[in-house]
């Protein structure tokens, strides 16, 4: 009997063995060269059994054939297949489908249209003081006229400035976004905007407070703002990260207190999903009306601090739970809500940045909100929006929460424009040279020639305060002409037809102690942000930026008298370390 089963057994290892008496081996690649993990294969010998690249984009798959056929395939991949020796190692290179190839691209914030590759020295050579930043510099408004910049723009950067000086810590130059400070304030000159269709603009030229041969040229974008009674339903999903660093008051309590005022602003059309993630991926409420206040309040109360932070797992989650309650022309989002501390999972931001560049083809945006100090990944979360397509906010404090979550909600979370960009083409009639101040580059960016302008969501009545310094020449020969045309380029949320609109900036400067107070308070805030980041432009001190803000202030706005608090403190706090170091 034992015989016969050795027998046996010899059989179908000899046959096992002529059965697969070849070994496929090969590696995965981009088109750049970079190994590829997570890729199907199929060979036509196996039939419909799959199989996959390794975590190093390595594979290794036993046949019974000399020749055989093999299929590879992925999300936002064509499809490849090809004839093989199965003898021989095989690099196999898959291309991106367009629409992937054109989110990888790097992204810039702002870019000098025709600038000359060898004239990047101009950027870099600015960058000294800044870990990922280069600052924009005046450029020669003869031989580069035009200058385009993103609208994809957020107000995280002064809710991260006030956390650090209100704990009185210095603040890293990479916190600081010129425009995103900006932007947190509603600086609009003309308040009366009742257009429910297009984007209107307002722009103003004044004197340069801190040198008098130059001027400011200010730009105030005004988005289209939706009908309240027309607002589409909402498909909203928040992913609350419920790990053990988010335990403290002013991480996952702070974020509870903001959800639950979110949901008192719901209503019965739109539907409430909630995943946590910590020590494991939960899916806390499946698609509920907002009309059930109290029992979506119920889950956001129980939830509590615990374990490790598997991200990308509950990024995956979250879309998937998204698709399935997917409200076709509705608002469907992601509200994503952490201290970024993604240590389980695919921790890099290029792996986050290709899974959310993926995702956002779904029709899905993603908003972020920040918490914390200490760990709090600003970088990661900013990958994560822009790629999502969504924008991203710092809470600091319960106020903050308010301001994002109830008073400026359809600006948070309503989309009326995609991929929108805006073109600004100066006249040499007027112009020398100008610089955009803020919207400042990644080094990376900024070195790579295949970057493309980074087009941005802008939310329902949403504005945007841009400012460039001009140099203006000394005889205008033609005073007919406008000083800038202006280009804004976009499409609606749910068609890809792009719209253009054209406005033009007519060159009639007035003197800045009678400019309106919003552009007033606009120059100070420009003035704060170069400050903390070491600008080499600058030449004012703390003190210059203070008093004309406190001349600009609105007296019943307390985020304007917040600011003047804050450029106080850092006076103070800055002043100090300088007569430390002496």
């Amino acid at each position: 009997m034992k015989s016969c089963l050795l027998s046996i057994g010899l059989c179908f290892a000899i046959l096992s063995t002529a059965l697969s008496q070849y070994y496929l081996q090969g590696e995965v690649k981009d088109e750049k060269g970079r190994l590829l993990s997570g890729i199907k294969i199929n060979l036509s010998s196996k039939g419909n059994y799959p199989f996959s690249s390794g975590s190093s984009g390595l594979f290794g798959i036993p046949t019974s054939l000399q020749t055989d056929t093999v299929t590879l395939s992925a999300d936002g991949y064509e499809t490849l297949r090809k004839a093989v020796e199965t003898e021989k190692y095989q690099v196999m290179v898959m291309k991106m489908l367009p629409a992937l190839a054109s989110m990888r691209k790097t992204k810039l914030t702002s870019k000098t249209i025709n600038f000359k590759k060898e004239d990047n020295k101009l950027f870099s050579g600015y960058g000294e003081s800044y870990s990922s930043l280069v600052e924009n510099v005046f450029v020669d408004a003869k031989h580069y006229p035009e200058t385009g910049l993103s609208l994809n723009i957020d107000r995280a950067s002064y809710s991260n400035v006030r956390r650090f000086l209100v704990n009185q810590m210095h603040v890293p130059v990479d916190a600081v976004r010129i425009e995103e400070m900006l932007n947190y304030f509603d600086l609009r000159t003309n308040k009366t905007n009742n257009n429910l269709k297009n984007f209107t603009c307002n722009t103003i030229v004044t004197s340069c407070p801190w040198n008098a041969e130059n001027k400011l040229f200010f730009i105030n974008l005004t988005a289209p703002k939706i009908n309240l009674d027309t607002i589409p339903s909402s498909n909203l999903v928040f992913l609350i990260d419920v790990s053990g660093s988010m335990e403290r008051p002013n991480r996952l309590p702070l974020l509870q207190t903001a959800f639950k005022l979110l949901v008192e602003n719901l209503r019965a059309k739109d539907s409430i999903s909630i995943v946590t993630y910590g020590g494991g991926v939960n899916i806390r409420l499946y698609s509920t009306s907002g009309a059930e206040k109290e029992k979506i309040n119920n889950i956001i109360d129980s939830l509590y601090a615990d374990g490790d932070t598997p991200g990308e797992g509950a990024i995956r989650t979250a879309y998937s739970i998204a698709r399935r309650s997917f409200i076709k022309n509705g608002n469907n989002r992601i509200i994503l809500a952490t201290d970024g501390d993604f240590n389980v999972g695919q921790t890099s931001e290029k792996e986050l940045e290709d899974l959310i560049s993926f995702e956002r083809q779904s029709g899905i945006y993603l908003t972020c909100l920040g918490v914390g100090m200490g760990n709090y990944k600003d970088s990661k979360l900013e990958v994560l929006a822009k790629k999502g397509n969504g924008n991203f906010a710092y809470l600091d404090n319960i106020n903050e929460a308010e301001k994002v979550l109830v008073t400026e909600f359809t600006k948070t979370i309503y989309a009326v424009a995609n991929d929108a960009f805006l073109h600004v083409r100066f006249s040499n009639n007027y112009v020398k040279e100008y610089r955009l101040i803020g919207f400042d580059n990644k080094k990376d960016a900024v070195t790579d020639s295949s970057s493309v302008l980074d087009g941005g969501e802008v939310g329902s009545g949403h504005n945007t305060t841009a400012i460039f310094e001009i140099i203006p020449n000394k005889e205008i020969k033609d005073s007919s002409t406008a000083l800038a045309d202006l280009t804004l380029q976009y499409h609606l949320p749910a068609d890809e037809k792009i719209i253009t609109q054209k406005f033009y900036a007519a060159y009639d400067p007035q003197d800045f102690l009678t400019a309106p107070g919003p552009v007033r308070f606009a120059t100070a805030v420009a003035m704060f942000g170069s400050l903390i980041k070491q600008s080499k432009f600058v030449k004012y001190n703390y003190e210059d930026a203070k008093l004309i803000a406190q001349n600009a202030t609105d007296a019943h706005n307390t985020s304007q008298q917040e600011f003047i608090t804050l450029v106080q403190k850092a006076d103070r706090l800055y002043n100090y370390y300088k007569k430390k170091r002496r």
